[in-house]
């Protein structure tokens, strides 16, 4: 029990200082003399000819899949992988409530989702992610369960298990962490990583609050 209870500390812990460390949009602009600014701020017409807006960086998830969702179409759809999940959660030693908070975000746990970056399947695996993991059909709910814990555990541990960075690693790549010696100021990825540990404060409680009933 106080070990559920430190777990709860921490994530409330998270979200009270992530509402100062994630601003609700950044915008990447870059000048033409080659400046390039980070803001909050959305410079005005008249500034277009000296500002150019970058490319926003950042996975999109497959928000399409999770239309018309409600929350008992969404606790039907994770049923049928709850199974799966607990067996691969338990030999990639990661917390299963955090691998539904993922899925959640990723896909709805829609098996056939696809996103507009071409991440694919139930954990959204990119393409030669997957390839790399082993994974030779994403749309395959246990090849793309395996593939995506495996690599999800795997960043957990590389970044000590500060969920922040592994949630920033998954969305925008080890890569963009690395860079930015931290979380990306990518509005796509601070976004991802508050909806994720939303969720995953919400199945905390929930299991909580069964285990103590």
């Amino acid at each position: 029990m106080l070990k559920k209870l430190m777990t709860l500390f921490v994530l409330v812990h998270f979200f009270a200082v992530s509402k100062s460390v994630f601003a609700e949009k950044t915008y990447v602009y870059k000048e033409t003399d080659g400046t390039v600014w980070f803001t909050n701020v959305t410079p005005s017409a008249q500034d277009s000819t000296r500002f150019k807006l970058l490319e926003v960086k950042g996975r999109v998830t497959a928000t399409k899949s999770c239309k018309g969702m409600t929350d008992s179409k969404l606790a039907k759809r994770a049923a049928d992988y709850q199974d799966i999940i607990n067996q691969y959660a338990k030999e990639f030693r990661l917390d299963s409530k955090l691998v539904n908070a993922v899925i959640r975000n990723e896909s709805c746990f829609d098996k056939s989702a696809t996103s507009p970056a071409g991440a694919e399947g139930l954990m959204q695996l990119m393409p030669a992610t997957a390839r790399s993991l082993g994974v030779t059909d994403s749309f395959q709910p246990h090849q793309n369960l395996r593939g995506g814990m495996q690599y999800l555990s795997e960043l957990v541990r590389r970044y000590n298990n500060n969920l922040a960075l592994a949630l920033a690693a998954y969305n925008a790549g080890p890569g963009a962490v690395a860079k930015y010696d931290g979380v990306p100021p990518y509005p796509e990825t601070q976004k991802y990583i508050e909806r994720v540990m939303k969720s995953y404060r919400s199945y905390l409680r929930d299991y909580l609050v069964a285990d103590a009933g």
